[in-house]
């Protein structure tokens, strides 16, 4: 805290010079107190020092506040002042006319922030709806768009020769063939993973050759479409939904509807035309590249050959859990592209929305792809067992 007998602050920086005089203390403030001054961090950190040491002083509001002195004066530096009085006037004070209006303006328009107030049950049950609202709507707009893609393959089967073949190759190739390196890689080591892990469990009861049935049920009925569905979901799911998002940024949808195109024929109906024709077959793939990883597991842990693990698998797996993952498979893949494009759809015309919708696409399509599947084992447990 400076004083008379102490080393003056430079007059170039706003400070405050506190004397003593017969009527009491005098805070004399000096220098400019503006914001181009208070930013200045050497210039806040000793200032701020000085308030302190003045609020713990007996003399911190108490006494002569002289403001005549000042070089200059803005908001910021009212502020300053007004919130080390503690949002009240000094007892005295001697001031300019313009500063008095300045300090009066900052009076008024200063308010103390408000105390969180801790949610009550309106406030949840009021959220919980606004989030069964939300879920609902999306689910209406899903419907809506099984509904068109229905009309628009009978508007494909009446009049086949103006159909999008072009975009549904395109969505063929990028969705399927550029796919397959990473699904066989990915269902290579669970196979191997998951064979090591039984290899385990076996050995301890003298049932190798069970690793066989175990591999072959887990990865061909479920395992195998699953993998395939979660990573395209994740790969191709979230590019769809990026694609038409970007659309609706760079204002295409809107050109297109001048233009009389309906987004649900040119854009959704494509895409789920190729994720149900490639999904059955990268789940074979993932499912084959799997058996293999679990075949070259085996024969490392177990002794287990490939010659006889290439011929009891057939005994081992009844034809009917093919079926029934192929099956899988095209709902999978109609339900990932549907939930990409109707995410797709809903982005709003700014870069946030748009990596909300792709992030939501993704949860959304792994989500609804495992409840699907669990579907399918409860309503077709008889099947292949």
């Amino acid at each position: 805290m400076p004083s008379s007998d102490e080393p003056a602050a430079s007059e170039s920086a706003p400070h405050i010079d506190q004397q003593d005089t017969p009527d009491g203390g005098c805070c004399r403030v000096l220098g400019p107190w503006t914001a181009a001054e208070l930013t200045l961090q050497p210039v806040w950190d000793a200032l701020a020092t000085q308030l302190k040491a003045l609020s713990a002083s007996t003399s911190g509001v108490a006494g002569v506040w002289d403001l005549r002195e000042i070089a200059q004066l803005d908001h910021l530096g009212a502020q300053v002042l007004w919130d080390h009085w503690g949002r009240q006037w000094p007892e005295k004070i001697e001031l300019q006319p313009a500063q008095r209006a300045l300090l009066e303006r900052v009076a008024e328009f200063s308010v103390d922030r408000p105390v969180p107030v801790a949610p009550g049950f309106r406030q949840s049950f009021l959220k919980l709806g606004e989030g069964l609202l939300e879920i609902a709507d999306h689910f209406t707009g899903l419907v809506v768009l099984v509904g068109r893609l229905f009309l628009n393959l009978v508007k494909l089967a009446r009049n086949p020769r103006e159909g999008p073949w072009r975009d549904l190759s395109g969505h063929l190739y990028h969705i399927g063939a550029t796919a397959l390196p990473i699904t066989a890689l990915v269902g290579f080591l669970i196979g191997v993973v998951l064979a090591y892990l039984i290899s385990q469990q076996l050995k301890q009861f003298g049932a190798d050759a069970f690793i066989v049935n175990i591999l072959g049920i887990s990865l061909i009925r479920e395992l195998g479409p699953v993998l395939a569905a979660i990573l395209i979901a994740g790969r191709s799911g979230s590019a769809i939904t990026a694609q038409i998002g970007v659309m609706r940024v760079t204002e295409e949808l809107d050109a297109m509807r001048v233009m009389g195109i309906a987004h649900s024929y040119r854009l959704v109906m494509p895409r789920a035309m190729a994720l149900a024709i490639v999904m059955p077959l990268i789940s074979v793939w993932t499912t084959l590249a799997a058996l293999l990883g679990g075949m070259l597991a085996a024969d490392l842990a177990m002794g287990i050959t490939p010659s006889f693990f290439i011929n009891a698998l057939p005994a081992a797996v009844d034809t009917a859990n093919l079926t029934l993952a192929t099956a899988k498979s095209v709902v999978f893949g109609v339900l990932i592209a549907l939930i990409g494009c109707h995410f797709g759809l809903r982005v709003k015309p700014n870069t946030e929305s748009l990596g909300q919708g792709t992030t939501a696409s993704v949860v959304t399509s792994i989500t609804v792809v495992i409840l699907v599947d669990a579907l399918f084992a409860v309503l077709f447990k008889s099947i292949g067992t």
